[in-house]
């Protein structure tokens, strides 16, 4: 049971919005649906989901059980990159989502990665999330690495907390930057109004640092390259069109419209660098842009 108190803030606020803002797994629509259940009261009482609230009031949530979803090997194509007893680094293709989760319960690098790896994937992260440090987007392509154990694990989660695992990206963004470089330090949450969005926010957000420089300029686009300090949920393409400039083809963060002959937003993990769990030794990885990415560069070249 979540019991939660409605500040003076929330007058008037309708309570399905109130638990998509104080439930960051809980999206509006799922709240809706836990009320009508009957799984939330507001001063002991049950309410509709349209009820608005007055500031003060005493909400408790009973959250049932999530649907279990098991994570089963797949035989699915991986592009491994590096692979020995601790570790395995694959370039991740646009579309692949990295774990199960509702909505892809099937499908996903995890299952790949067990197909390839068999038993032998960390169990940090819990049965859907064997092996996953760290995460990319669906639509963004590039570098991920897994863990072959517990001890590599733990030992690249640390690495992540203190900036020891390095990632790079490549992007094209839409407009000119000003600057050569710069960087960007603006905490990120979860948006007020959209649940499946991030954003820059004071309200809950956490520190997120992306350091960028230009690599080419076009008419009307950049090529960067960013640096991630943090590793916030869609910490680059929240950063980039903070300042301005979206990822080109990025339809949540930038223009709604799909671009013709690119497959979700121009963003690479085009470089990993982390120390090895077992050796101490650095280890540098890079991988070459997805064909879209390069004929995208290929056809603003031509325009410019």
């Amino acid at each position: 049971m979540i019991r939660l108190t409605a500040g003076s803030d929330c007058a008037g606020v309708r309570l399905d919005s109130f638990l998509a803002g104080a439930l960051p797994e809980v999206t509006r629509s799922a709240a809706a649906r836990l009320i009508a259940a009957g799984h939330v009261a507001v001063d002991g009482r049950a309410v509709s989901k349209s009820c608005k609230l007055s500031g003060g009031e005493a909400i408790s949530v009973d959250l049932p059980d999530p649907e279990p979803i098991e994570a089963a090997p797949q035989d699915i194509p991986l592009d491994v990159v590096y692979e020995d007893e601790d570790v395995i680094v694959v370039n991740k293709p646009v579309g692949l989502v990295v774990h199960p989760a509702p909505g892809h319960p099937d499908g996903t690098l995890v299952n790949a990665l067990l197909h390839h790896c068999g038993d032998s994937l960390s169990g940090v992260g819990g049965a859907l999330r064997p092996g996953v440090v760290h995460r990319i987007d669906r639509d963004t392509s590039g570098l991920i690495i897994a863990a072959k154990n517990d001890a590599a694990h733990l030992s690249l989660s640390a690495q992540l907390q203190d900036h020891t695992l390095a990632r790079t990206y490549e992007a094209v963004v839409v407009g000119n930057l000003r600057e050569d470089s710069g960087t960007v330090d603006a905490p990120i949450g979860r948006h007020h109004a959209d649940r499946k969005k991030m954003a820059v926010t004071d309200r809950g957000g956490k520190s997120a640092v992306t350091h960028w420089e230009v690599l080419e300029r076009f008419p009307g686009y950049t090529h960067v390259r960013c640096r991630l300090e943090t590793g916030r949920t869609h910490q680059i393409r929240v950063h980039m069109a903070y300042i301005g400039h979206p990822i080109y083809g990025d339809t949540m963060y930038g223009a709604k419209k799909p671009v013709a002959g690119l497959t979700g937003q121009c963003l690479h993990a085009v470089g990993l660098r982390f120390l090895h769990p077992r050796t101490g030794e650095a280890v540098e990885l890079k991988c070459p842009l997805e064909p879209e990415f390069t004929a995208l560069l290929e056809k603003l070249r031509r325009m410019a």
